[in-house]
């Protein structure tokens, strides 16, 4: 849960980066229009949920403001997140929906009365969800509630939940009404709706990126996969919400037009060598890997694309190359895989090398005699009497 003085002044510090998905840079700000567009503006909630509301009084407000705005029933307590311009295309994006044909109206800014209800409503949010997860788990339903948000006003409160199935709730929504006194509005969401809602870290390193920048969620399809020479792998595929990484879309398109002008690789080709089969590609290399019939893997051959192009042109005349690859591409073929410390970086290979048997010279610990020092002890003591 957000902090509710952060909140207030408009600037989020979480750690969760819901603040981030909401925020909106307004690059068209310092443009002055002929025609008036402050009258519609747009205000956030929590949970990433945005709204768009007429400025029916003309109220002086700026982004960041704490403004009470109409809802049903009664009114909601949201954040000014933008205004002027890019108010109109924010709205295409996200297709907001109006009331009757019309938007909703702000009614004023929020008083200390509206901020002390509205900051005693998010301290409900959590016990409140704990207590449903208990009824829900009593009405032997099969659905998780993965979070509740209550209305500025602490008349309504959203209750997301997740289902496989369709569920029947019309017994928890009396059952919830009756114990918390408000109205029940439920709203189901995705595994990376919810992945987004709790957060957490990537295979890369990284918070997931449901959870700090997006808000739209595509469709992946294991194509996504296929198209980038990506190993069909359920395990390393799927993200921290059990569905497919949503990265896989992100460079698919590099990976589509890259590989518009290259040649089939379901066809071997055919030299005088022998058959070879194709194995893997590099796509942004440029380049096919094929293996001679009746060999292994191992000695696979990089051809670049091009020259397996004519190739197959050949084959379809009737004709065979004398070699897969010819000697100016030869560089293809072989690779330098000696190590270079370039970073200051150390061998992989180092623990495989003998080390040097290095001899120690063994130290004398004798004491020598000291020169300055008498060599009779009778001597000294005479001369040192007790």
């Amino acid at each position: 849960m957000q902090d509710v003085d952060t909140i207030e002044r408009g600037v989020c510090k979480s750690k969760s980066g819901c603040c981030a998905k909401l925020h909106v840079t307004d690059w068209l700000k310092d443009i002055q229009s002929a025609t008036r567009t402050d009258d519609v503006i747009e205000v956030r909630f929590k949970n990433t949920r945005k709204d768009y509301y007429r400025n029916v009084n003309n109220l002086k407000l700026k982004i960041g403001d704490l403004i009470a705005v109409e809802s049903s029933p009664g009114h909601d307590i949201g954040i000014v997140s933008l205004m002027g311009e890019l108010v109109e295309p924010q709205m295409r994006k996200h297709k907001a929906t109006l009331v009757n044909g019309e938007f909703r109206k702000v009614y004023r800014k929020a008083k200390s009365v509206d901020i002390d209800i509205w900051k005693e409503a998010i301290s409900m949010e959590h016990e409140t969800m704990i207590r449903s997860r208990q009824i829900t788990a009593d009405l032997r339903l099969n659905m998780k509630i993965g979070d509740v948000e209550y209305q500025g006003d602490r008349t309504k409160a959203i209750f997301y939940y997740i289902a496989d199935e369709r569920v029947d709730f019309r017994e928890l929504i009396k059952v919830l009404a009756e114990n918390f006194r408000i109205r029940v509005e439920m709203k189901q969401i995705g595994a990376r709706q919810e992945a987004g809602r709790i957060g957490g870290i990537g295979p890369c390193g990284r918070e997931i990126c449901c959870s700090t920048w997006m808000h739209n969620f595509v469709s992946v399809s294991t194509n996504s996969a296929r198209y980038q020479e990506i190993s069909l792998n359920p395990q390393k595929l799927a993200g921290q919400c059990g569905k497919l990484k949503c990265c896989l879309n992100f460079e698919l398109a590099t990976y589509v037009d890259a590989q518009k002008s290259f040649p089939s690789n379901n066809v071997p080709l055919e030299t005088e060598n022998g058959l070879y089969y194709f194995l893997k590609a590099d796509i942004l290399g440029g380049t096919y890997s094929y293996m001679l019939q009746g060999n292994t893997p191992s000695n696979q051959i990089v051809v670049p694309v091009d020259r397996v192009r004519e190739i197959q042109l050949l084959n379809k005349r009737g004709k065979k190359p004398e070699t897969l690859v010819i000697t100016d591409e030869s560089t293809f073929v072989k690779k330098d895989d000696s190590f270079t410390n370039v970073v200051g970086q150390d061998d992989l290979h180092r623990f495989d090398r003998p080390k040097k048997q290095v001899r120690h010279k063994k130290r004398n610990f004798r004491r020598k005699p000291n020169q300055n020092q008498n060599s009779n002890p009778n001597q000294n003591r005479n001369q040192n009497p007790r």
